[in-house]
């Protein structure tokens, strides 16, 4: 198994600290999108490959998207294909992308397959839910441990509606128990958040309301507190910018708010 250098990683579902050997002991017993993020979120933010700093720019992000596109169309032919001949020749496809994201990044290859070419069926976005808790205007916002705040929120659980994910994320974070009031917006996440993932992402904003409970501890941050508009802390900006946090303190105030879409 290949050592990975040892990072943070603060996103959606991931707040942990790892190495290659945690890598090789934890693999089969952490859920699968976690690793995924983990190193891509490593690749694509911090631009190190194998403990070498490798620079990024405009060009390589390009190349990535290109390789997880082939990636992508790949494993659709894999699924819906019917020739054996066409299934054989998407088979390759996909090994071509793998070895390309394995050059690009220094990964192995049993890696770069586990994380990024094992997934089955047609890819379709995945879903990340914020809660916009707003009191007396005022923001709930959570303390990463790297740091820096969010919105409540996380990877929309596969048996959860979204609204659903998104107090059960507040909870888990927070400590709060929220109703939701509406839907602020629905975005792709491309459009307002970095570093861009090799997956597309959709992120949904609610409108929520403060309905009890206090913060306990536990695993994903270290407290939660309430923000005037003008007085933000650091935020996770691959979460949540203070452009979304603005338009969220809109909606709070409008009597006619209209959900935003991209």
């Amino acid at each position: 198994m290949d050592e990975l250098r040892a990072f943070s990683v603060s996103e959606p579902g991931c707040n942990v600290h790892l190495t290659g050997d945690v890598y090789e002991k934890k693999y089969e017993c952490l859920y699968f999108t976690t690793f995924y993020d983990i190193i891509f979120y490593d690749i694509i933010k911090y631009n190190v490959y194998m403990q070498r700093n490798i620079p990024m720019n405009n060009g390589a992000d390009r190349l990535i998207e290109y390789i997880a596109e082939i990636q992508s169309i790949a494993q659709a032919g894999l699924f819906y294909g019917k020739d054996i001949y066409d299934k054989e020749r998407y088979e390759r496809l996909r090994a071509i992308a793998t070895e390309m994201m394995a050059l690009k990044t220094g990964l192995s290859l049993d890696i770069i397959d586990g994380l990024f070419a094992s997934d089955y069926g047609y890819q379709t976005p995945k879903v990340d839910t914020r809660a916009a808790v707003i009191k007396n205007e005022k923001i709930l916002l959570v303390h990463e441990s790297d740091g820096t705040w969010s919105l409540p929120g996380g990877w929309c659980e596969y048996n959860l509606s979204p609204a659903d994910n998104t107090i059960k994320e507040a909870k888990e974070e927070s400590g709060k128990d929220i109703k939701i009031i509406s839907v602020i917006a629905v975005q792709n996440r491309d459009n307002h958040n970095f570093p861009r993932y090799v997956y597309g992402v959709v992120k949904i904003f609610y409108l929520c309301e403060d309905i009890g409970g206090e913060f306990t501890a536990n695993s994903e941050t270290t407290e939660a507190a309430y923000f005037n508009e003008d007085g933000l802390p650091p935020l996770a900006e691959a979460k949540c910018t203070e452009e979304q946090v603005h338009m969220c303190f809109d909606a709070y105030r409008s009597k006619y708010w209209k959900t935003r879409f991209d």
